[in-house]
Order: structure tokens, then sequence, then C-alpha cells
């Protein structure tokens, strides 16, 4: 155990970072071992892969790279991490737009990328540097009313949601929206805009739902089951009936071996056949933890930029948990969106732990001393934008 003494970079990080948060996000990560442990080996075995872990293997491969980028984000300052968003915010919307053009067409969507080997959803990466910008833009409007914070934060929003419009993922560009919301009402809006932005979301649902026919065909089943196919969502609820209070036991499920996305977006399904509606509720409350304790942090911080961080990436994180879950449970319309830290997939992992490293970086204790230094810093420099 590290001496409060110690001087060190390492020994500073130790006794200032909220140790009950990288607690409850490793737990999560030992439950996606676990539970990909129960819900690969069956969809191996229908894509004719020889090794039934084949999925277990890879998702402790990427969540080796996940750990250090965690812990090594976790070191940064608040400054730094502007910086380093902005940066990534670029790489990745370029990559983003460029999946329009050389994105490989999945189920009628162009959402991938691949380089140098690599496949990767850029989308995934982009959406804590939004988050991370958009609250730099908005701290910035309340900090210097003179200065069009909201306006360029519009600005953001519109670079940010039109190529995920296009692609199209309307999943993303819905959790994209309500934690730019959000952020948006911890600023300050007038009630006005409120009414204004709902009416809004409210007319690009309606867009979506008469011009693009799979949103059309999602929203129609998830009313009216007969519409159409619900052979997915019906195997989910089948699996949470089976499961009962305490699960079939680990191995003994029987719904993941025809459940076709077990491992990913329904890995909660599984999670419930297997272990039953406790360990379920145990993961809802492990999520619910994590958000709770993020916004915490978020109230008790004076610093305007810092405050609204943590709330959009505590956001981003705990709706993006609540999608897939309602999916799972037939609570909204059918959407891929993996659970966070759960399901297997390599960029929603590295992202993952990304935004997550962040927000502990921002909710690390410091004294009042340095965030005082760092709001004079910024407030000095009133002729120049602060990175």
């Amino acid at each position: 155990m590290m001496s409060r003494a110690e001087r060190t970079v390492l020994g500073e990080w130790w006794w200032t970072v909220d140790r009950l948060l990288l607690g409850a996000l490793a737990a999560l990560m030992v439950t996606g071992i676990v539970l990909a442990l129960a819900a690969s080996p069956p969809v191996a075995a229908r894509l004719g892969i020889a090794d039934p872990f084949h999925f277990v293997n890879r998702q402790v491969i990427f969540l080796i790279p996940a750990l250090f980028v965690l812990i090594g984000t976790s070191f940064l300052s608040p400054r730094a991490i502007r910086r380093l968003s902005l940066v990534l915010f670029l790489v990745f919307l370029a990559m983003l737009f460029a999946t329009l053009v050389m994105g490989a067409e999945v189920k009628g969507s162009r959402r991938w990328i691949t380089l140098a080997g690599m496949t990767i959803q850029p989308s995934e990466f982009l959406k804590p540097s939004f988050v991370i910008i958009a609250a730099w833009l908005f701290s910035e409007s309340v900090r210097r009313p003179e200065m069009p914070g909201q306006v360029l934060a519009f600005g953001l929003l519109g670079v940010v949601i039109t190529p995920l419009v296009l692609q199209p993922d309307f999943g993303q560009t819905m959790l994209v929206s309500l934690v730019w919301g959000s952020l948006f009402f911890l600023a300050g809006l007038r009630i006005i805009w409120v009414v204004g932005l709902g009416g809004v979301g409210a007319l690009g649902l309606f867009a979506a739902y008469t011009m693009v026919p799979h949103v059309t065909q999602r929203i129609d089943r998830f009313l009216n089951p007969d519409s159409g196919d619900t052979y997915q969502i019906d195997l989910a609820i089948d699996s949470f009936l089976h499961g009962g209070w305490f699960g079939q036991g680990p191995g003994e499920g029987t719904f993941k071996r025809i459940l076709p996305d077990g491992h990913t977006d329904f890995i909660f399904a599984v999670a419930g056949e297997e272990f039953g509606a406790i360990l379920c509720l145990m993961l809802v409350g492990l999520f619910a933890f994590i958000v709770l304790r993020a916004l915490f942090h978020a109230m008790e911080n004076e610093d305007p930029f810092i405050r609204f961080a943590v709330s959009g990436l505590a956001m981003l994180f705990g709706l993006q948990s609540a999608i897939n879950m309602m999916v799972n449970l037939h609570l909204m319309p059918a959407k891929g969106m993996t659970l966070p830290f759960v399901s297997y997939g390599g960029s929603s992992l590295l992202s993952l732990a990304y935004g997550m490293g962040m927000l502990i970086a921002l909710t690390r204790r410091r004294p009042k001393s340095a965030t005082l230094a760092e709001l004079e810093r910024l407030g000095t420099r009133l002729g120049a934008k602060p990175a």
C-alpha cells in the first residue's frame, strides 16, 4: 500500500482518485469477461469458428490496452484533457466522414472503416471528445457571456450529427443529441429553448419514421409486434423468463444458442437466462452507482468546465447503458448499442475506457487553490482562445 507521504506521480494519483469509481468499473470489466464466457461459444459455433472461446480471447486482448488507456488518461489535467479531446475529435470526425465513402456497408449502414488491418467505428471514439468540447463551449458561455459559446455548440452538434444521419446511425444521433441537450440545460438555457429543441427533436424523429424504411419497421414492430419479424426480441424476452430470479446456472442457457447477437447487443438477455434477475438488478445497480457518483462529484465542483464535462460523460455512459437494457427488455425499439464494458467489441471497449479515464481524471480530488489557479489562468486569457 502506498503511503500518503509519497510525492511520486503514482502516489499522488492513488490518493486523489475515486477508488470506489475505479472499483465499480473494474467490476463491470470482470462481469464482461464472465458473460463473454457464457454468451460467445454458441456464436462462434454458428459462425463456424473452430475455437469456441474466440470472442472471449479477443475481448481479453482488447481489455489489456483498454486498461492502459483508462489508467493513462486518468493522470491527465483538465487542460490536457481539453487539448487531447480537440485533437482526437478532429481525427475521428475526419474518419467519420470517410466512412461515408470508404466504409463497408453492413445492414444498410456505413459505420466502420478499416485502417492498417484494423476495423474501427469512428463514432464510438468521437462521442467522448464531443462531450468534452461541448462542455468547454458551454462553460465558456457561462464564464464569459460575450463569447458565443452556445452558438459554437450548435455548430458543433450539427457537424457531428450530419455524418451520423448520412451513415445512417440514428441511435448514435439520438444519444449524442440527448447528451448535448442535457449540457445545454445545465448551462441555463431558457424554457423557450427547451420547448423549441424538443420540437425539433420530435420533428426529426417523425421525419426519420416517414422517410427511412428500417426506422419505420423498427418502430412499427415495437408498437405492434404482429406487424413484422420480432424473432430476436422474442428470444431475449424468453431468455429472461427462462432464467427467472436465480437463472439456469453458468453454461446452462438454451436460448443463447440461437440468439443472433447474444455476445454483443443482447448479452444482457444471456445474463438474465444464466444468472437470473438478481444479477441483472446488480448490473443495473452498478451502472446507477457509477452515474450517480460521477454526478455527485460534478455537483460539488466549482469549475463550470469540470462540472459540465463530468455530467456529460456520466450521462453518455448512463444513457448508452439504459438504451441497451431497455432494448433487451422490449421497452424501446430495437437499436444496436453495446452494454458498456460488458458487450463484446474492440471499438466500444477502447472508446469507453477513454471516456471513463477522462471522467476519473476530472473527478480526482484537487486542492481548492489549484482549482482557483486554473480558473484565474483562464480568466486572464480573455483575448485568447483556451485550448
